[in-house]
C-alpha cells in the first residue's frame, strides 16, 4: 500500500510542478519530502549534490560565454551557413540548432535562429513549417548530444555513483551520433510535408491582403554585416578549447591528477569534478581576456534558464531518490525484471517523465538513477539516452510555442485536436530513430 500511495504523491507533486514552472517544480516536490518523511516516515534521501555542483559550473560558463558575445559569434556564422544555401533549409536548418545546442548546451539559441529560417524558408518559397518545426525539435534533441548540458552531465554523475565508469567521451559518443541520425531522419520526413505554398489555399487566400503579404514577406533582422568585436571572437575561441580539454581529459584517464583513496589505492578524480574545474576555469579567462561584465552573467537567458534546471534537479532529484529508495526492496522484485525483459520500457518511462517534468535533466535524475539501482544494464541505459525528450508530445513548451509564433505564414500550428500539432512527427521520428540508433551503437562499441 505505501508503494501505491508514494507513488501517488510522486505524481501529484510533478502535476502540480508543472504548472509552475522549473522552479514551481522544484518547491512543491519539498510537499512530497514532507509527506514521505513525516507521515510514510521513509529515510530522506540525498540531492545529487555532485551533479547540481556540475550544472551550476556548465551555466555559469554557458552565462559568461552569451554575456561576453561568444554566443553571437556562433548565431552569425550559423546565419552565414544557412544563407549560403537556402534551397536545403529543410535539411540544414535543423543540423544547424542541433550542432548549437551541442555546443552551448541549451535549446535556447534557437530562438535567435527561428526569424533567420523563416526568412530564408519564405523566400525560397518553401513551405516554413518544413524547417521550422523540425528546428525546434533539434535544437532539444541536442542537449543529450552535448556536453555542457544538464541531461548529459547528471548521466555522467549518476552512472559514476552507481559505479559505472562511463567516461564523458563514452557517453558522447553514442548520444552524438545517435541524436545527429535521429534528426537527419526527422529532417527528411519533414520535406515534403504539407501543401506547398502555391497549393495552400488557406495561406493564400491570407496573402491577397496587402498588409498580411507585407507581414508575411517582411525583412528579418540579420547578423550578417555587422561588425563583432574581437573580444567576441576570443570568448568563443575559449569555450570551445575548454570543451575540447574536458574530451582529452575524459578520454586520457592517465592525464588526471590521481589521489589516494579511503584504502590507500590510488585513482583519478572524478570526471565531474574535472568538468566543475574546467568550466569555472574558462569562465574566468573569459571574464578576465574579454573584459566581461561579471555583474550581467546573473541576466543572460542562458544563465537563468540553466539556474532554473539546477533547482529543478535538485528538489525533484531528492523527492524522487527518497520515495524510491525506501521501496527498493519491492521495486527490485518487479520492475527489476521488467527492465531487464523489456528495456524499452525504460525509454518509455523516459519519455514522457520529460513530458510531465518539461526538463531532460529533471527526467534523467528521476528515472536514470532508479534504473540503474534496479539492476539494469548501463548499455542499455545509454543505448536509450535521446528518449529523455518527449515533451514536444504536447506543444507546451517554451521552444515550440516561440516557433509558432516566429512563423508568420501561420503554417506552423497546434492542430484542431492538439496531439496533430507540426511538431509531432519530426518529434517521434527523431527520438524513435535516435534510439535505434543509440541502441545499436552502444552495443557496438560496449
Amino acid at each position: 500500500m505505501e508503494l501505491i500511495l508514494g507513488f501517488i504523491v510522486l505524481l501529484a507533486c510533478l502535476f502540480m510542478g508543472i504548472k509552475h514552472g522549473g522552479i514551481g517544480l522544484a518547491v512543491i516536490s519539498g510537499i512530497g519530502l514532507m509527506v514521505y518523511t513525516f507521515i510514510f516516515h521513509f529515510k530522506p534521501g540525498s540531492p545529487p549534490i555532485g551533479v547540481m555542483l556540475t550544472i551550476l559550473a556548465v551555466v555559469t560558463c554557458a552565462g559568461f560565454l552569451q554575456t561576453s558575445g561568444g554566443l553571437t559569434v556562433m548565431l552569425k556564422a550559423a546565419e552565414r551557413f544557412l544563407r549560403n544555401n537556402p534551397k536545403h533549409i529543410t535539411i540544414l536548418a535543423p543540423v544547424t540548432t542541433w550542432f548549437l545546442t551541442v555546443l552551448c548546451g541549451t535549446g535556447h539559441v534557437v530562438y535567435t535562429m527561428f526569424p533567420i529560417i523563416y526568412d530564408i524558408s519564405i523566400k525560397e518559397n518553401i513551405r516554413p513549417e518544413r524547417p521550422m518545426a523540425v528546428s525546434s525539435i533539434a535544437s532539444q534533441m541536442g542537449i543529450s548530444a552535448s556536453p555542457v548540458s544538464v541531461a548529459v552531465v547528471s548521466i555522467v554523475g549518476f552512472m559514476a555513483a552507481a559505479g559505472y565508469q562511463y567516461s564523458l567521451l563514452q557517453i558522447l559518443a553514442v548520444s552524438v551520433p545517435a541524436t545527429l541520425i535521429g534528426v537527419l531522419c526527422a529532417a527528411l520526413i519533414s520535406y515534403h510535408r504539407g501543401k506547398d505554398l502555391a497549393d495552400d489555399e488557406n495561406f493564400q487566400k491570407m496573402i491577397q491582403d496587402p498588409e498580411q503579404r507585407d507581414y508575411v514577406y517582411g525583412e528579418q533582422e540579420s547578423l550578417q554585416g555587422k561588425k563583432l568585436p574581437a573580444s567576441y571572437y576570443r570568448a568563443t575561441i575559449i569555450f570551445l578549447l575548454g570543451i575540447v580539454c574536458i574530451a582529452i581529459l575524459g578520454n586520457f584517464p592517465d592525464l588526471l591528477p590521481h589521489f589516494a583513496d579511503a584504502k590507500g589505492k590510488m585513482k583519478a578524480i572524478s570526471m565531474t569534478t574535472v568538468i566543475q574545474m574546467v568550466m569555472l576555469f574558462v569562465s574566468s579567462i573569459i571574464l578576465f581576456a574579454c573584459h566581461t561584465k561579471a555583474k550581467e552573467v546573473g541576466n543572460s537567458q542562458v544563465f537563468r534558464a540553466g539556474i532554473v534546471a539546477l533547482v529543478s534537479v535538485y528538489g525533484v532529484a531528492w523527492m524522487a531518490d527518497t520515495y524510491f529508495a525506501s521501496q527498493m526492496g519491492v521495486l527490485k522484485g518487479f520492475l527489476g525484471t521488467v527492465v531487464t525483459n523489456y528495456p524499452w520500457a525504460y525509454a518509455l518511462v523516459l519519455f514522457f517523465t520529460s513530458k510531465l517534468v518539461n526538463s531532460q535533466g529533471a527526467a534523467v535524475a528521476i528515472v536514470m538513477p532508479m534504473a540503474l539501482k534496479l539492476g539494469m544494464d548501463p548499455v542499455m541505459v545509454l543505448s536509450f539516452i535521446p528518449a529523455c525528450y518527449g515533451y514536444f508530445f504536447l506543444p507546451t513548451y517554451p521552444s515550440d510555442l516561440a516557433c509558432i509564433g516566429f512563423d508568420r505564414s501561420g503554417t506552423t500550428r497546434i492542430g484542431k485536436f492538439v496531439l496533430n500539432h507540426s511538431f509531432m512527427l519530426p518529434g517521434l521520428t527523431g527520438v524513435f530513430t535516435a534510439c535505434v540508433a543509440g541502441f545499436v551503437i552502444a552495443h557496438i562499441l560496449y
